[in-house]
């Protein structure tokens, strides 16, 4: 799942962006040029981070889960996440919540990443609503409940996800309702990323209908970052 600084950075003020937005901002910018540069970047997101500011501590913990400029160690990107958590950042929540699906620096708790997606949904965290929605259809953590389900994936369609837009194409798909479902397929190519397109190319191209293969086309070339 495509995560960066920007997700959650907060609107600069109207006198423009603080020194903590500045170090924020020159963090992610070492990020997206990747490499040796990386290790730049985790310096920057420390200094912010020493304001208590918890989108640079979330950062510092996606560095350590994800191995970017440092080792990677899911317990210090636990504890970072949790301790963003805390300061009230949405994104650490969400991360926090995926570490305990997956067992990943924390024990594997599918109650805990429940609650914990709640409180990002709460937060306004949409890709945290399609999580909640998955856990409804498969009766993770709480009881099956599809309609809920539905609720939960349109709603982070509504809001932009692109996963939520997949997810509530393919129940739109299954209803037979086949051209809302296309509109959504092709809605959530507008906000995916590289993982995402793999997905959704992979899950499309056996279709029958020939615009769902073309969409899956679409999305392998998404995939690997080629013009269509």
């Amino acid at each position: 799942m495509a995560q960066t600084m920007r997700d959650g950075a907060a609107a600069c003020s109207k006198e423009g962006p603080g020194i903590i937005d500045v170090q924020l901002a020159l963090g992610q910018q070492c990020l997206d040029r990747g490499g040796a540069e990386r290790a730049q970047a985790v310096e920057w997101f420390r200094i912010a981070a020493r304001s208590g500011d918890p989108r640079a501590v979330n950062m510092l913990g996606r560095c350590y889960e994800h191995g970017w400029g440092v080792p990677a160690d899911p317990v210090l990107a636990a504890a970072h996440y949790r301790r963003a958590a805390e300061l009230g950042d949405a994104w650490a929540l969400f991360n926090l919540a995926d570490l305990h699906c997956r067992g990943l620096g924390v024990p594997a708790d599918d109650a805990e990443a429940y609650r914990l997606y709640a409180a990002a949904a709460r937060l306004g965290n949409v890709k945290a609503l399609n999580m909640l929605g998955l856990f409804h259809e498969a009766g993770r953590a709480v009881a099956e409940d599809a309609a809920g389900a539905r609720q939960l994936f349109q709603a982070a369609a509504e809001g932009g996800d692109c996963w939520g837009r997949f997810n509530h194409a393919r129940l739109l798909l299954q209803d037979g309702r086949t051209e809302a479902a296309l509109a959504w397929f092709a809605r959530a190519l507008e906000t995916g990323f590289p993982d995402f397109y793999r997905g959704m190319a992979a899950a499309l191209a056996d279709q029958p209908d020939p615009r769902l293969r073309a969409l899956a086309r679409r999305a392998a070339v998404l995939a690997e970052g080629r013009s269509s």
